[in-house]
């Protein structure tokens, strides 16, 4: 941890540092188990990449490996709960790690997926699996003494949906990982960070996102962390109220479940300690972030950016009463720019394309595939996260909808692509479109767009769901099927996706 972190540790040994709903540590525990887990991974023959993954639930022990991987030197690969064995093993060999961290939800699958990757370090925490290396023994077996902090610190490898039915890698970029030629240097500045300095910190997402694991790092700067093993409203609520808790990172969809608690419910928890809350992962509706304001007054700052970027715009909630329904205006190294089809810049209040240009060159890249980083821009540090928006003669940044196929649901993002190769392969299905439609509280919902083959009327909509759940972990497939008799693809086989969509959002101006 940091110097002051340990000086914390030194000075209130006692106070619970870091918390889950199952157990709590003090600052002298967490400082312990840290440094434990620091020099564990520090002698652990990782290969060149030095890259450890973590496919756990929220929790105490997910913040430690996580954290100390970081402090070990090690690139923390945080792997989504929720997917399959096979979809596992793919990221374990893709990103080349050689040591597999797992919680008992996910113990099973990441067994399975170590052996496919020929990964034999497997450690797990609260499992029965006798194949696996016992957390606690883990611990107990490292050495307690101070790591080695002079080592270079390496940045996260993050996995999101891929269009072509793999997931994608992209390393945590320079605006989201703290600089610091070393170790030492990059935990004194997650100090800089403004929600270090606030108080404890609650986790309510999972850790697998930039946003709850950036939150989860701050306990290295000494920020007191909260952490719900999984979002509930009223839970969230509960840990505010008893632990006056400061700061959280959520996403629209959290809004949506807490505003829609019984009165009486909301009523009976005391918010007032919240001094800031930042949101990401899909633009908010206008509606929810006025009731959220209303309820627990002007301290959202909309961060709007994907992984593979960070942040990109930002707006407070003092600029969004003003600009209502905007993400806010670019930020430092980024500057947006509205551009047609041709490339060419538009008027103000204008829609088209929306671009970044990254003052640093470095735009988005995604790991081991240069053809994907390549595409991603129309000139050298250029990109897109593939939205239409228009910008107003403030600079005030307003989504508008998507010219990419990727929808995003409760802050998830998900390529209807994987879903439509799965279940082209149906053998009730001639051809198949997935297409995000809304969703009054995830934001937006995949659903399928299906032509059936000759004599296949009697196909159930629930059977290709499943058919489709099968393959695919269950976020990533469509929620509804539609019988359609045409999809419109056009003479070189390539459907609108726009006009699909259109019928669904006639509206929705949100």
């Amino acid at each position: 941890m940091t110097t002051f972190a340990k000086t914390i540790a030194a000075e209130r040994p006692s106070e619970i540092a870091l918390r889950d709903p199952r157990q709590a540590l003090t600052w002298l525990e967490v400082d312990d188990q840290l440094n434990r887990a620091a020099n564990a991974i520090r002698s652990a023959e990782l290969g060149p990449e030095r890259r450890i993954a973590v496919f756990a639930e929220n929790g105490v022990e997910t913040a430690i490996a996580n954290l100390g991987g970081l402090i070990g030197g090690a690139s923390v690969v945080p792997v989504n709960f929720h997917l399959t064995a096979e979809e596992v093993a793919y990221i374990l060999s893709d990103s080349d790690s050689r040591m597999l961290f797992v919680g008992p939800e996910t113990a099973e699958r990441g067994l399975a997926a170590a052996q496919q990757a020929g990964i034999s370090a497997v450690v797990g925490w609260r499992c029965e699996e006798a194949t696996l290396v016992n957390w606690d023994s883990w611990l107990e077996e490292s050495s307690g003494a101070e790591p080695d902090t002079s080592i270079k610190p390496r940045p996260n490898l993050l996995y999101t949906s891929g269009t072509t039915g793999r997931p994608k890698g992209t390393h945590l970029p320079p605006t989201m990982f703290a600089g610091g030629d070393t170790v030492e240097a990059h935990l004194e500045n997650l100090k800089l960070n403004p929600l270090a300095t606030l108080g404890p910190h609650l986790v309510v997402g999972p850790m697998y996102h930039t946003g709850p694991l950036s939150g989860a790092r701050l306990l290295a700067a000494g920020a007191p962390s909260v952490i719900l093993t999984k979002f509930d409203a009223e839970n969230t609520l509960k840990a505010i109220a008893e632990f006056k808790t400061t700061s959280t990172i959520m996403v629209p969809t959290h809004f949506v479940r807490l505003l829609a608690l019984d009165p009486e419910v909301k009523a009976q928890y005391d918010v007032s300690s919240m001094i800031r809350v930042s949101h990401t992962g899909s633009k908010c509706p206008v509606d929810i972030k006025r009731g959220m304001i209303e309820w627990w007054g002007p301290i959202f700052t909309d961060a709007y950016g994907a992984s593979e970027v960070g942040t990109t715009c930002m707006i407070t909630s003092e600029e969004w009463l003003e600009h209502p329904g905007s993400v806010g205006r670019s930020v430092p190294p980024f500057t947006a720019k509205i551009l047609d089809e041709a490339g060419q810049p538009v008027p103000a209040n204008t829609e088209g394309q929306l671009y970044f240009e990254d003052a640093t060159g470095r735009g988005v890249v995604y790991h081991n595939d240069p053809e994907k980083s390549a595409a991603a821009h129309i000139a050298p540090g250029v990109f897109t996260l593939g939205e239409i928006a228009y910008m107003d003669e403030d600079g005030y940044v307003y989504i508008t909808d998507r010219f990419s196929d990727m929808i995003v649901s409760g802050g998830v993002n998900i390529y209807p692509a994987e879903a439509e190769q799965v279940l082209i392969d149906h053998p009730d299905i001639l051809d198949v479109a997935c297409i995000g439609i809304p969703h009054p509280e995830m934001g937006e919902e995949l659903k399928a767009m299906v032509i059936l083959k000759d004599n296949r009327e009697d196909a159930e909509a629930a059977a290709i769901i499943a058919f489709c759940r099968s393959k695919l972990s269950h976020y990533k497939c469509p929620r509804t099927v539609d019988f359609v008799d045409d999809l419109g693809r056009n003479t070189m086989g390539k459907i609108n996706k726009r006009k699909l969509r259109a019928p669904f959002w006639e509206g929705h101006t949100d």
